[in-house]
């Protein structure tokens, strides 16, 4: 599917489809520690039928550059499930992910509903029972919970039901209760007695000022999506028209709704890719606002989709499966963690929106592997044929997961543009690309060695516990810091950057951050001493972290103080408990 996208001209001045190396359908976004998490469905290529066989993630801190995740959930999940992997969603709870699929059971043939759980929103997901928690032949299952905690698992197609889910998220209290399909709640349909109602699939139900709402698809086909609202979670509901009218080029539609930084956000599907269909289909989003009584506007369809929150910071290494519009590119499984971009030909570019250089950007790094003879990566600003302001040059590595980085000269990238990595070299596959990281910008990172490829030279420890440099898990590069034997949540790896400071500044922090042990709540800290007074600022949220991947602790703080600075320290920490954590890639700048 790659090389036929590589094809179309003027595609990358776009944002819609979010994903464009395969086809996604059935959007669920969730808000979670600053990010949105998107997971969505995958139709195979070529789907004369909705062929899914695994569910992908994707994440995004400013709802333009998506970062791939992969696939953290499949069939083979569920041992008792032989196809289907159909629309879902995830819900966050009890410190834990809960995944709701609907997918086919092997011994009956019925369409059921499983739900995996993970410690991290981006997975690996397990299957949670073993079995099918709810099932009567339809899908579309969809999670919320209230305000006063009680949660209702919704789904259903030809008809529409819930569930109470227990406090366990994995199991319920009573019987599946069937909401009424009435003309008054989910408006009419002509010429369709045995389905008298608009409703057809694909429940989100959601809460806003006190008001219940449920968006979902109407009237295949082709279907269109509409609302209602209630005054109760569970109805009675009164229909209030069309959100975004039939178009695109798939038959069905499937919505998904969240608020973001202050922004609502509507996302959805269509067939807008090269060979897109109502069975290969595209997932995308528009920003909107709703009117001054609460309802929705009328959403249309849009290749632009929804405007950049803020800027990416070259500055802190970016992986390089975070796109805004890929050309020509895969992304698989990488042995460095995470995912890395491969299947790079020549001509074959990256985009990254918004990316802020601010006073210039003086160098270019990126993580690279080949087992071929390689290529070169063109820094170009604003599309894929603007000026170049750098060069890599790639060599051969050995293998297509043996991992070298390549540094280059970079020259006249200031304040603010597009980045795109173009591609160039011989021909067939030239490289991969794991990671990416500009240096320059009028900045200066205050941490030594933040990227722990020194061992542990600059680190010490706040409080106590023991600190060594950890081969075989890494954020990025070859290694991580790994602080063990703490005894106290306060205790974690340490700089003394007393020097280093400015009064009143503002200061960005970066910090990777991986549980060996537990699923703790780690945060960055500042202590300060002056005048013999110290003071303790937090840096980042606390955000809760695991073992099974990187979660990224991330804020923007001014630090001042009065009298004389006398000792400043900057540390990772825990809020309560003393699991042992890995640390990688910190910057404080």
């Amino acid at each position: 599917m790659a090389c036929v996208l590589a094809l179309i001209p003027g595609s990358a001045r776009a944002d819609n489809p979010i994903v464009q190396n395969i086809y996604t359908a059935d959007p669920a976004p969730m808000v979670h520690n600053g990010r949105v998490y998107l997971y969505t469905g995958h139709d195979e290529d070529g789907s004369t039928y909705f062929t899914m066989r695994e569910w992908r993630v994707y994440s995004s801190a400013d709802m333009v550059n998506w970062t791939d995740h992969g696939s953290p959930m499949n069939l083979a999940t569920f041992a008792w499930a032989d196809a289907n992997a159909w629309a879902g969603q995830v819900v966050a709870r009890n410190g834990k992910f809960y995944w709701y699929v609907p997918v086919r059971q092997r011994s009956n043939g019925q369409m059921v509903i499983g739900v995996g759980v993970a410690d991290s929103p981006t997975g690996p997901f397990r299957d949670a029972l073993g079995r099918p928690l709810v099932g009567n032949n339809e899908i579309d299952p969809h999670t919320f919970i209230d305000d006063d905690g009680q949660a209702y698992l919704y789904w259903g197609n030809p008809g529409l039901w819930y569930v109470k889910l227990n406090a366990d998220m994995i199991s319920y209290s009573g019987s599946a209760t069937r909401i009424p399909l009435t003309t008054a709640g989910f408006g009419t349909r002509s010429g369709n007695a045995s389905r008298p109602t608009l409703y057809e699939e694909g429940p989100w139900v959601f809460k806003r000022n006190g008001l219940y709402y449920n968006v979902f698809a109407a009237e295949c086909c082709s279907e269109f999506i509409a609302y209602s609202t209630a005054t109760g979670p569970t109805g009675p509901w009164t229909y209030r028209g069309t959100i975004m009218p039939r178009q695109g080029a798939s038959f069905t539609n499937h919505a998904g709704v969240i608020d973001f930084q202050g922004g609502s956000y509507f996302f959805y599907h269509n067939g807008a890719l090269p060979g897109g269909s109502g069975y290969t289909r595209s997932v995308a989003v528009e920003k909107f606002s709703y009117n001054s009584n609460g309802m929705f506007p009328t959403i249309t369809m849009t290749s632009t989709g929804a405007p950049q929150v803020g800027t990416l910071n070259p500055y802190v290494r970016q992986e390089a499966e975070t796109i805004a519009w890929g050309s020509g590119i895969e992304t698989e499984a990488s042995s460095e963690g995470g995912m890395n971009v491969g299947w790079i030909e020549n001509g074959d570019y990256i985009k990254v929106k918004g990316v802020a250089f601010g006073a210039g950007a003086t160098s270019f790094s990126a993580r690279v592997a080949s087992a071929t003879s390689g290529g070169r990566i063109e820094v170009r600003l604003d599309s894929a044929s603007g000026p170049t302001v750098g060069t890599c040059t790639v060599g051969g590595t050995g293998g297509w997961q043996t991992w070298s980085t390549t540094t280059c000269a970079v020259s006249g990238a200031t304040g603010t543009h597009d980045l795109y990595l173009r591609f160039a070299g011989g021909s067939g596959n030239l490289f991969n690309i794991n990671w990416w990281q500009f240096t320059g910008g009028g900045s200066t990172n205050l941490i030594t060695n933040g990227d722990v490829e020194n061992g542990t030279t600059g680190w010490g420890v706040h409080g106590s516990g023991t600190l060594a440099r950890n081969t075989t898990a890494a954020h990025g590069g070859s290694g991580s810091l790994s602080i063990t034997g703490r005894t106290g949540a306060w205790n974690g790896p340490s700089q003394d950057v007393t020097t280093r400071l400015t009064n009143g500044k503002s200061y960005t922090t970066n910090v990777w951050v991986r549980a060996q042990s537990g699923t703790p709540s780690a945060k960055a800290t500042l202590s300060l001493t002056a005048n013999g007074t110290t003071s303790y600022l937090q840096l980042t949220p606390a955000v809760g972290v695991n073992v099974n991947g990187w979660t990224l602790l991330t804020g923007t703080t001014t630090v001042s103080w009065s009298g004389t600075l006398s000792s400043a320290a900057f540390y990772v920490e825990t809020a309560e408990g003393t699991d042992s954590l890995l640390v990688d890639d910190v910057s404080f700048e």
